[in-house]
């Protein structure tokens, strides 16, 4: 049967810590829950109020068998069955990449019936994206997956296998983190159609309308990698005219980042999500990560 609720995990600043109100994470394509713990922790242990939900996004991490079509608009829905599993308020939903247009969705679809108070739009781009234009890199990832033979020995031998076709290490370090092992060794362990799928109505959805008319009382703060090409310089001024003219919506552009603004320059977007969700001290008082 396909499962009732994607699959999840609380971040807490300490045990004896009863967070006030909680902000989802969703990661990007082919991530998963785990990638986002470092960056979720953080912002808990400063602002100790908040607590962190982890999320599988459908098709993703231990989020299996979700049932197709594989949209944006079923990953969004999707969300909603947490909501009894939270133990309390979800005021903001912080998205990566594909799961920042993820989180976009699910504002406009929770309009009138929850109290969202901030969207954090890291790196993802709300409009459509004929071609996947300026994530041609991550199409290639999903195109080689499916081209990969079914099983591979070892999980070296998969490492391998992607280094011979040009990918760095750490790419395929990553993409190695899905291998799981069954009779004929290790295989990718995600579908990757429904992958492409998702990817596919992640490009040709346009949620514009979402960051220029915020539902109830969201805030929009849009966070961009300064080395990244997700925003061309179009995009870019869309927002920043927005911006002008709505304190409603803003625009962050982390100049020393690409596309992986949470790994790229975490101390950078730790201060932005403070200064935009919680601010209220300064970003000095930021506390290490475990």
């Amino acid at each position: 049967m396909p499962p009732d609720a994607p699959n999840h995990a609380l971040v807490r600043a300490g045990n004896d810590v009863t967070p006030e109100a909680w902000m989802l994470f969703l990661h990007g394509i082919l991530g998963s829950g785990p990638n986002l713990r470092t960056i979720a922790r953080r912002f808990v242990q400063a602002r100790p109020r908040w607590g962190a939900v982890l999320v599988d996004l459908r098709m993703h991490g231990s989020s299996q068998d979700f049932a197709p079509p594989h949209t944006v608009e079923a990953a969004a829905r999707d969300l909603f069955a947490l909501d009894p599993r939270v133990p309390g308020p979800v005021r903001a939903v912080w998205g990566h990449s594909f799961g920042g247009k993820v989180a976009l969705q699910y504002a406009y679809a929770a309009e009138g019936g929850h109290e969202l108070e901030h969207l954090v739009i890291v790196d993802s781009n709300p409009g459509a994206r004929p071609g996947g234009r300026g994530s041609e890199s991550t199409l290639r990832v999903v195109d080689t997956l499916q081209e990969l033979p079914p099983w591979f020995p070892t999980r070296e031998a998969f490492v391998d296998e992607l280094q011979r076709r040009g990918y760095e290490l750490p790419i395929a370090q990553w993409l190695a983190m899905n291998l799981e092992r069954g009779e004929h060794g290790v295989r990718f362990g995600l579908d990757v159609s429904a992958i492409h799928a998702l990817l596919d109505d992640y490009f040709a959805r346009d949620l514009w309308h979402v960051v220029e008319d915020p539902p109830g009382r969201c805030r929009v703060h849009v966070i961009n990698g300064g080395r990244s090409n997700v925003y061309d310089a179009a995009d870019r001024a869309r927002v920043e005219a927005l911006a002008q003219r709505s304190d409603r919506v803003s625009l962050h552009v982390v100049a020393e980042a690409g596309h992986w603004v949470h790994a790229d320059a975490p101390d950078a977007l730790l201060d932005i999500m403070i200064a935009a969700v919680d601010p209220v001290t300064s970003g000095a008082d930021r506390r290490p990560p475990c």
